[in-house]
């Protein structure tokens, strides 16, 4: 049994967290899948390479707006999947391959699972050590829907790579992923379906912005709101849900099926109960501010501990954690007070702060404001009728 100073389960902000003062230490790295987490991969970064493409393709289909005669005339998506993984697989193989490298660090590429109080059974080998990191992230959730295992779905991670651009695309959600995806397949040339369960879009936003978006995306899109999936199949026309809405049944087709209805923290496939660690009862591990597990030694951050999942708010929680490991009698502590985000989607958006309906919820007085680029100069230029800001203060 191999024993560690440290190991880190997860390479995505996990990878950050070794600093100069751990060189003489030695560090066990654990991670199953593609080098460099969820941002790199499948994430962050590729899908806004995509999202950039799906602009300029929207900009060139309203030109005319803006006096300019263009048409698009179709789109290379070999050559958009090409130019945004080969920026990035070579950068995933080449961190794995640094790591590798250095004599203080073991690079475990199997999965990682707790059999013990801080042992670890990675493959067929057993691993343990003083200290832990738990960064190993989360995964999409897929609704249990009968016959959804069946058809072949893809999710966040397997839908950029597709190797042709579909005709006809559904899509099972109405959040972050949903909405930004939906939109870079729907500027490239797909019919785009969104089947959500609620009666709007985006509903972690404020509501004056998710009402906006959805009416926006209702305009672009079928959008099939209030939706029960009862059954999904199959055939030779593609991919079909049968849905309950409105008081009846209807069914939606698509040539191929993205699953994007959230994510659900990787506790569960780690085992942690196995070595102590305590979880909340939608599977984010128990950490407190200072981001230390109830088990001594033992430190979690990112996806699999906050709700936000927002790869900047776990670079943030990776400086907090290297800190606290090297420094355990001067712990330092991450606040979620105010905690920025953005939705890449058409129209974007950007949001800091509380929503009009938490400070409502929570009984607290505001100041509310909202001015329409319609009535500047700038929302002039832009031809754009139906963006906002809107502030909300505390008088």
């Amino acid at each position: 049994m191999e024993h560690y100073d440290l190991v880190i389960v997860g390479t995505g902000s996990g990878n950050s967290v070794p600093t100069p003062e751990m060189d003489g230490w030695r560090i066990a790295i654990v991670e199953k899948g593609v080098f460099g987490g969820t941002c790199l991969n499948v994430g962050c970064i590729p899908s806004k390479m995509f999202v950039l493409t799906a602009d300029v393709a929207e900009a060139i289909a309203g030109s005319e707006r803006y006096g300019v005669r263009s048409s698009l005339e179709g789109v290379d998506w070999p050559g958009i999947v090409a130019r945004v993984f080969g920026r990035i697989d070579p950068i995933a193989r080449g961190g794995e391959e640094w790591r590798a490298g250095l004599a203080n660090f073991d690079v475990y590429k199997e999965h990682g699972r707790f059999v013990d109080h801080k042992v670890m059974e990675v493959g067929d080998q057993r691993i343990t050590a003083d200290r832990w990191i738990l960064a190993a992230g989360a995964r999409p959730f897929i609704p249990p829907v009968p016959g959804i295992e069946d058809v072949g779905y893809h999710t966040s991670d397997t839908i950029m790579r597709l190797p042709e651009l579909p005709d006809r695309l559904l899509v099972v959600g109405g959040g972050y992923i949903a909405a930004e995806l939906g939109h870079v397949f729907g500027s490239l040339g797909t019919d785009v379906t969104f089947v959500i369960r609620s009666d709007r879009m985006l509903r972690e936003q404020d509501d004056e912005v998710s009402a906006a978006a959805t009416e926006r995306y209702a305009e672009r899109f079928d959008l099939r709101d209030r939706s029960s999936i009862t059954r999904a199949w199959r055939d030779g026309d593609g991919v079909h849900l049968e849905l309950e809405r409105h008081g009846g049944t209807e069914i939606v087709t698509g040539d191929e099926l993205l699953v994007a209805a959230g994510r659900i923290p990787n506790s569960d496939t780690l085992g942690v109960e196995a070595t102590g660690v305590a979880v909340h009862p939608d599977g984010r591990v128990v950490a407190d501010d200072s981001l230390r597990t109830g088990v001594d030694g033992i430190w979690a951050f990112g996806d699999l501990v906050n709700p936000f999942q927002l790869k900047h708010l776990a670079n943030a929680e990776a400086k907090v954690v290297a800190h606290n490991v090297l420094h355990p009698d001067e712990q330092r502590r991450i606040s979620y007070d105010q905690i920025p985000s953005a939705v890449f989607g058409s129209p974007q958006i950007a949001t800091i702060g509380l929503t009009e309906q938490a400070l409502q919820a929570a009984g607290r007085p505001y100041l509310s404001s909202v001015t329409h680029y319609a009535g500047t100069a700038y929302g002039w230029a832009l031809e754009d009728t139906t963006s906002f800001v809107k502030l909300l203060a505390d008088p």
